[in-house]
């Protein structure tokens, strides 16, 4: 009909229309990130000197040598007790725990994933600063980090070892493997960059937080210390939350250098993990 006619049939429109509008969505969602990306970088890389890296913070001015160091204290130790958890209890969702068992896990790491960050860290200030008495500290601050990124660790660890090829682990169990070496050998090296994405996000996740950290963490224009309990930590998205609404020029650099910071970490974070996969597993998936 449409060739008689000489036109497009209704279909051919509908179709064109869906192409355009995903285009539109794509050009939106690329010029937002890089609006972004310009916004941070055009203000924030002119104020990236040198000696920023080697002054800690004092006052309005300074540097951001604490802050960088605290922040990568207070992430590190937070995945390091994501990957322990989040791992474990996606193992055990996916390979041991009953239909209702996995209901219920999948459902409540969703509910986490939706609590607002400052309620949890005023729930850990009371818990933990208050009655426990463990003050602004270390441990407090990772631990609230933990809390935000461990729903993207376990969701993302229990989407890659389900899609784990069962005849994999029934070859392997046919052969004699236990329950632990098929999770190790075979589970967790074919779900690996699964994994890394999941933690990735939740790196990312951690790098941003800034509500729970000020009531666990505190601040302090000290180089952190490796005191887990009563010794404050500084962090780079105080600087940006606190120092953007000073009304001193210097106290706007380093809010600007902080942000610039951040976007670097977590783009470079990105970069090389996605490269490590693509590296190392892109060649036998294609195989």
């Amino acid at each position: 009909m449409a060739a008689l006619t000489g036109g497009l049939a209704p279909k051919s429109y509908v179709s064109r229309a869906w192409w355009a509008l995903s285009i539109a969505c794509l050009v939106a969602v690329i010029g937002i990130l890089f609006a972004i990306f310009a916004f941070v970088l055009a203000r924030g890389v002119p104020a990236l000197k040198p000696q920023l890296f080697f002054t800690p913070t004092h006052g309005i001015a300074g540097g951001l040598s604490n802050a960088i160091e605290g922040t990568l204290m207070l992430v590190l130790i937070g995945l390091v007790m994501v990957i322990v958890v989040g791992l474990g209890t996606a193992v055990w969702t996916v390979e041991f725990a009953p239909p209702w068992g996995k209901k219920v896990i999948r459902f409540m790491v969703d509910v986490l994933a939706g609590i607002p960050s400052i309620v949890v860290g005023y729930f850990l200030y009371v818990a933990l600063v208050e009655e426990a008495g463990w003050g602004f500290s270390l441990i407090a601050g990772s631990l609230a980090l933990a809390i935000f990124m461990l729903p993207y660790v376990v969701r993302a660890a229990d989407v890659a070892l389900t899609n784990v090829p069962s005849a994999l682990k029934e070859g392997a169990v046919a052969l004699g493997a236990r329950p632990a070496m098929v999770v190790a050998s075979i589970n967790f090296p074919f779900a690996l960059p699964g994994i890394l994405t999941g933690v990735l996000v939740a790196t990312g996740i951690g790098l941003g937080e800034t509500a729970p950290l000020i009531y666990t963490a505190g601040w302090s224009n000290y180089a952190p210390t490796l005191a887990p309990t009563h010794s404050p930590v500084d962090y780079l998205t105080y600087v940006v939350w606190t120092y953007i609404s000073q009304p001193f020029e210097e106290s706007h650099q380093l809010a600007y250098a902080a942000a610039a910071l951040l976007m670097i970490f977590v783009f470079l974070t990105n970069l090389l993990a996605r490269s490590f996969v693509e590296y190392k597993f892109g060649g036998n998936r294609q195989q």
